[in-house]
């Protein structure tokens, strides 16, 4: 298969991997791409897992990539907290969580960080859509969560107060039924009293 036509048929996907390229051609000839990535048609995120040169980076393609590289996964955290403007600093790394173990990628394209939770906290995501491609994204009841779930130190009002949570974007966007449905699904008694703290300081702030 020449270039051309590998990328005609690849060419709906903004990261692609090796089992991607074996359902178009299963007796492709993977040398390929290491010619192609001399060339410059290539870019290697991690091993196994490619993009095409020209394509146009931004924060929807990043949280694609993320997606993509460490399955199955969604994008939350730090990173969707910022995305809905709910913390105001700029945040180093793509944060996902996983089923898999904790792990992350530095990469050329910024590193890409997946913290583990368990196969049934894999909830709460919805599929958004860029470029005709949708990408896993937490909810922000479910980002919040998450972010509480991984972080046991958070605790007290100085916890929440160093947060620096959008309070007045925290309570136009997030549904209080939808996010105490979410918290008794965790089924985790110490998270629901740290977060209902949490809850009684965002309230009276």
């Amino acid at each position: 298969m020449n270039y051309l036509s590998f990328r005609e048929k690849l060419r709906d996907f903004a990261a692609f991997n090796l089992s991607d390229i074996r359902k178009i051609d299963a007796g492709f000839d993977l040398r390929r791409l290491s010619e192609w990535q001399a060339k410059g048609y290539l870019k290697m995120i991690r091993r196994g897992h490619y993009v095409f040169s020209d394509l146009e980076i931004n924060e929807s393609v990043l949280f694609l990539m993320a997606n993509k590289i460490y399955t199955p996964s969604y994008v939350s955290l730090e990173m969707a907290l910022s995305h809905y403007n709910l913390i105001p600093e700029a945040v180093y790394g793509i944060t996902s969580v996983a089923s898999r173990k904790t792990n992350h990628f530095k990469t050329d394209f910024g590193e890409f960080i997946y913290r583990h939770v368990k196969p049934q906290l894999l909830f709460g995501y919805k599929l958004a859509s860029y470029d005709g491609r949708n990408f896993k994204i937490a909810e922000p009841e479910k980002a919040i969560l998450d972010y509480f779930y991984l972080n046991a130190n958070l605790n007290a009002e100085k916890d929440f107060a160093g947060l620096r949570f959008n309070g007045a974007e925290f309570k136009e966007l997030t549904d209080r039924d939808k996010l105490r449905g979410y918290l008794v699904s965790f089924g985790n008694k110490r998270l629901e009293k740290r977060f209902n703290r949490f809850l009684n300081y965002i309230d009276n702030d």
